[in-house]
This record gives C-alpha cells, structure tokens and sequence, in this order.
C-alpha cells in the first residue's frame, strides 16, 4: 500500500479518523486530533507520516488492514502515556521505578518537564539519589592518578629533607627546628602505612593495624604550618605562644575555672526541666561556648534562674578572655613590629648605603648580627614584665 493510501494529504482523516495502537497487548483507540495536539511526540509524527518506511521507522509493525500500530514496549507504563495525552500532564506513582519510566517518556517523546508539580520534586529527588550514592561510591575508590601524584609528592619531599639534612652543620639543631619537624611528621606516615600494609597483606588479623596506620597520614595536613616560612605574621604569631605561654596559661585557667562553676550551677537548675542540660558533659560544653561567646543555641536554659546564670556565663566569659588577650596582643605588636624591621633592613636602601661605606661587608655576617639583635632584644622582651613592655610600646 502506498503511503497517499495510508494518509490523506489534505489532513481530513488524520483530524477526523481514529487510529488503533497496541503495545505490548494493551490495545486502545485513539481519536487523531488528540494526538495532534503533541505533534513533536512519537504517536503525533506517527500521524504526520505518508510512507510506511516513515511509519516503521516510529513504531515496530504496523496493520494495514486494521490501521493498528504495533509498540514493544512496557504495556504498564503507557497508561501514563494515554493520560498526558488527554491532561497535558505527567503523573508519577510512588511504586514505580523512575529510571523506567524516564526511558519510558523518553521514547515517546515526552519531556520530564510535563511532570506535573504534585509530582515533579518526589520524581527529581528519587532519580537524584542512585546517582549521588553512584558518585559517592566512586569518590571512595583509590584513583591511580591521584596515587602516582601523591608518590611523586613524598618522593620529592623526602629528597629535600635528606639534601637538608645532609649538609646540616648541626644534626641536633636541624631537628630542633619546628618547621623540619612538621616535615619529617608529614613524610614518615607515608612509610609507615606502607609497611604496615605489606604486613597486613601477609597477617590478615592485623587489618585493625592498617586502620590505625591510616589515620596517621592526616599528620599531613602539617604541612601547611610550613607556610610561616613565608609569612611574617604566622611567624610572629608562634614566637607570641612560644613566649607568652604563662599569659595562655593564664587564660586557659580562667576559662577552666569558669566552665566548672557555671557548668555545675547550670546542671543544678536545669537538669529536671532541660533535657540538653540533664548530664554534666552536656553542660560542659554549653559552659564553654556560652563563655567564648560562641553560642551555637543547640541548648538554651528555660527557667529563668537559667537564663540569669547563663547572662552571668556569658559576662564572666568576656571578662575573663579580655584580660590576657590585651598581654597577649602587645607581645604579638612587638614581635610583629619586630620582624618587620629585619625583613626592612635586609632590602632597604641603607643596606646598600653600608655597602658602600664598608666595601668588604660580607653578607652573611652581616645577616647573622641582624638576627643576633633579634634575638637579643627577644630574649629582653621575655624577661621584661607585661607593664614594661607596654610602656616600651607606648614610648616607640
């Protein structure tokens, strides 16, 4: 039969006819104008065919006899089909399977976006979910690349802190310094993990081992400690602890002491009407942020006895963390101030000035008298009192 047999041109039976489909079994007829209204679907270009290599190119036989459209496909799902096209919408049953029925609308032509509302965001999140689980499966497997990154990285840190060891003058003063401490924290892991994974291999009762190994190589993450060696703040800022430890200390018993009181008193009221507040752990740690003046507010007193002690918590808390902070920023001032002035003089101008002064000045002595001042006057500044310290700032 000709395609002209098949359709009219004029369009008369293709507004007016009807059309039997079956797929899989399920047979229904259909009026044509129902399904022109989606002309961009499989069943609306089924319509607009005028061959029967155009029509078998849509669907997988066709009648001519019975004008009936044959479809292998999923007899249950196309009731979905038949409804979006007599709404316009797409409905989801919570008991089908999402990926099914995106292949299934897919290939009649149907896009995701005729899902109606009542459905749309239970269809996205059940289809988002497989996926996520997929990736965060995949993200925990070891990536080859990423391995061989990581080995070239320890390979080349170990060389550096070999080369530097190796022409230390001083073994005992090369690990005495922090940064090459950090260094040597963050490769050693490495190793460690893997012998402890050649052994695991052998001895399979110690896979426990292995996991402790593991943990190890977050020491990594020291790393970036090594930064200070570029940064005059971060440096300053560890000569500060380093000599400032009673004032930390300080600050470290005051808030200690704080906790305890406030933690207890707290427990003593609100431990039979706050469940949050109900062990002395829990009150604890509301303690600690009320008196950093954190507050998280995942517990809160309800009485008002709580609340007034919670006010106290929180006053005593700003008292006690301003006092040493004050000694504890002067120092870092200093030091600051300090390290700004040898970095200065290092590259200024009246470096240049005394080497032509002093044609014979040679450089490294002149480095190692600038950091003996340094370190003169730091040594000063750690026996001098916290008033005389400010005082000295006040005058500079």
């Amino acid at each position: 039969m000709t395609g002209q047999s098949l359709w009219d041109v004029s369009g008369a039976n293709v507004e007016d006819g009807e059309i039997r489909i079956n797929v899989g079994g399920f047979k229904k007829r259909l009026r044509s104008h129902t399904l022109l209204r989606f002309p961009e679907t499989r069943l609306g270009r089924l319509l607009l065919c005028h061959s029967r290599e155009a029509i078998l190119e849509l669907c997988d036989d066709y009648d001519d006899a019975q004008r009936e459209f044959y479809f292998d496909r999923n007899p249950e799902l196309f009731p979905y089909v038949l409804h979006f096209y007599h709404t316009g919408k797409l409905h989801v049953m919570a008991e089908l399977c999402v990926f099914s029925f995106s292949q299934e609308i897919e290939y009649w032509g149907i896009n995701e976006f005729f899902i109606d509302s009542c459905c749309s965001y239970s269809y996205h999140g059940r289809k988002v979910e497989p996926e996520q689980e997929k990736w965060d499966e995949q993200s925990d497997q070891e990536s080859t690349t990423f391995e061989i990154v990581e080995h070239f990285g320890i390979a080349w840190f170990t060389f550096e802190l070999v080369a530097r060891f190796a022409v230390a003058p001083d073994f005992l003063k090369f690990f005495k310094n922090a940064l090459n401490l950090i260094d040597l924290m963050s490769i050693v892991p490495f190793y460690i993990t893997l012998v402890v994974n050649l052994v695991v291999e052998s001895t399979p009762t110690l896979a426990n081992l292995g996991r402790v190994a593991q943990v190890l190589r977050l020491m990594r993450i020291f790393r970036i400690l090594k930064l200070a060696r570029h940064s005059t703040g971060l440096r300053s800022l560890g000569a500060t602890l380093k000599y400032s430890y009673k004032e930390v200390g300080l600050l470290m018993l005051y808030l200690s002491v704080g906790i305890s009181i406030f933690s207890v008193v707290a427990y003593t009221i609100e431990k039979e009407e706050n469940e949050g507040l109900a062990t002395i752990p829990a009150c604890w740690w509301w303690a600690t942020v009320s008196m950093t003046t954190v507050g998280y507010g995942d517990v809160v007193p309800g009485t008002t006895a709580g609340k007034l002690t919670a006010s106290a918590c929180i006053l005593a808390g700003i008292l006690v963390v301003v006092l040493p902070i004050t000694l504890i920023f002067n120092k870092f001032s200093h030091f600051y101030r300090r390290q700004k002035q040898l970095e200065s003089a290092m590259r200024s101008c009246d470096f240049g000035d005394g080497m032509k002064e002093v044609p014979s000045v040679n450089l490294r002595d002149y480095y190692a008298h600038k950091v003996k001042s340094l370190m003169a006057s730091l040594t000063n500044m750690s026996r001098s009192s916290p008033s005389e310290l400010s005082l000295n700032d006040s005058l500079h």
